[in-house]
C-alpha cells in the first residue's frame, strides 16, 4: 500500500491490537507512526488520539518464505471460495485429532480423470469437493491446510476480484491474491483415507427440493433437544415426514411430497449438521442416498456429484 515513508525501518507490533485500534479510527483519518527507543515502541498518531505500542526485536519474527514452494497452480476467485465454503463447515475442532482441523487438498483420479480434491471431516460428516486439475497442481503432495489459515484466506478473497495464486511444499502453503500475501505452515499429520467412509451401495434414495427440505428441517428442528439437535426423517410412498421431541419443549412434525426409491424406512440425524450440508448445495434439487438407519448416508445435488457429503446417521 502506499505511504508517505520518512525514514524507512522495520518492527513488530501485536496484530490484533493494532487492528482493533486502526478500525476504530474514523474514515479517511490519517495515522502517523513512529517507531521509538531503539524500535522498543511504536507511537501511532492520528488528530488528537495517540496510542504507544510495546515491540519486538525483528529479529524475533518468524521466517516462512524460504523455503521452495515447487508446485505453483491458479485458480479463479470463484472456485477458491467454492472450495473453502463447501468444505470448512466440517473441519473438526477438537484438537487431539490435529490432523483433521484443516482441509486436505490434494491431486486425485475419478475414472482415469486427474482432478483437483478438497476434503474436511470432523468424524460425524464428511464433505468432499472436487474440480479439474489446474496447471501446475499435477503430482502435488496431498496437504492438510490449517482452520486459521483457512479463515484468512476466506476473508481475503471475499475482497478480491482476481485469480489466486498457490504455491506449496511438503510443509508450506502460501496464497497470493492481489496486494496480499499468506504463508502458512502445513498441519503435520496424516489425513485418513476418507474414500472407506464413503458408502457405494446406499439403495435406498430421496429427491427432495432443496429450500423445502431446508426450511421444513430448520422449523422442526426448534423443538428438538438443545444436547442432540435431533430429527427424524420417515420416509415412504413419496411422503417424507420430518419429527422432533424433547420432554422440554414438546414435539413436532412436517410432510413433505418427495420422490422416493427404496424401501420404508427411518432414519435420525444432528438438524444443524443436515442444515450446514444443505445449505452448500447449489442446486434446486438434492438426492440422499441411504443404507439403512445405522449406515452413512450420501447428500449431493441432484444430477451433480461434484461436492458430495457423508453425514452419519444418530439414534432418535
Amino acid at each position: 500500500m502506499t505511504a508517505d515513508v520518512s525514514v524507512a525501518g522495520a518492527t513488530t507490533v501485536p496484530a490484533h491490537t493494532l487492528y482493533d485500534i486502526v478500525r476504530k479510527l474514523p474514515d479517511g483519518s490519517q495515522l502517523e507512526l513512529q517507531s521509538e527507543q531503539g524500535g522498543e515502541r511504536l507511537t501511532l498518531r492520528c488528530g488528537r488520539s495517540r496510542f504507544t505500542l510495546a515491540c519486538l526485536p525483528i529479529e524475533d519474527f518468524p521466517t516462512l518464505t524460504s523455503s521452495e514452494l515447487p508446485f505453483r497452480f491458479r485458480l479463479p476467485v470463484a472456485e477458491m471460495r467454492l472450495l473453502i465454503d463447501r468444505t470448512r463447515f466440517a473441519i473438526s475442532t477438537e484438537e487431539t485429532r490435529y490432523y483433521l482441523n484443516g482441509i486436505y487438498l490434494h491431486a486425485a483420479q475419478e475414472d482415469g480423470v486427474d482432478i483437483l480434491r478438497a476434503v474436511a471431516t470432523d468424524g460425524h460428516r464428511l464433505a468432499r469437493v472436487e474440480m479439474p486439475i489446474p496447471d501446475g497442481a499435477l503430482g502435488m503432495p496431498g496437504v492438510i491446510i490449517p482452520r486459521k489459515t483457512v479463515a484468512e484466506v476466506r476473508k481475503v478473497i471475499d475482497e478480491a476480484g482476481e485469480d489466486v495464486d498457490l504455491a506449496i511444499s511438503e510443509t508450506q502453503i502460501r496464497f497470493s491474491v492481489g496486494p496480499a500475501l499468506i504463508t502458512s505452515k502445513l498441519i503435520d499429520g496424516t489425513f485418513p483415507d476418507y474414500q472407506r467412509v464413503i458408502p457405494e451401495h446406499n439403495e435406498n434414495q430421496l429427491d427432495v427440493v432443496c429450500r423445502d427440505f431446508k426450511d421444513a428441517v430448520d422449523r422442526v428442528s426448534a423443538i428438538s433437544n438443545d444436547r442432540s439437535r435431533a430429527v427424524k426423517l420417515k420416509v415412504a410412498n413419496g411422503t417424507l415426514e420430518l419429527s422432533a421431541s424433547s420432554p422440554e419443549h414438546g414435539s413436532a412434525s412436517e410432510e413433505l411430497e418427495v420422490r422416493y426409491h427404496g424401501d420404508a424406512m427411518e432414519i435420525g440425524f444432528n438438524s444443524r449438521y443436515l442444515l450446514d450440508i444443505a445449505e452448500q448445495i447449489g442446486g434446486d434439487n438434492a438426492r440422499l442416498s441411504m443404507a439403512d438407519a445405522a449406515s452413512p448416508t450420501i447428500l449431493h445435488e441432484l444430477g451433480d456429484r461434484s461436492a458430495i457429503y457423508v453425514l452419519m446417521p444418530m439414534r432418535v
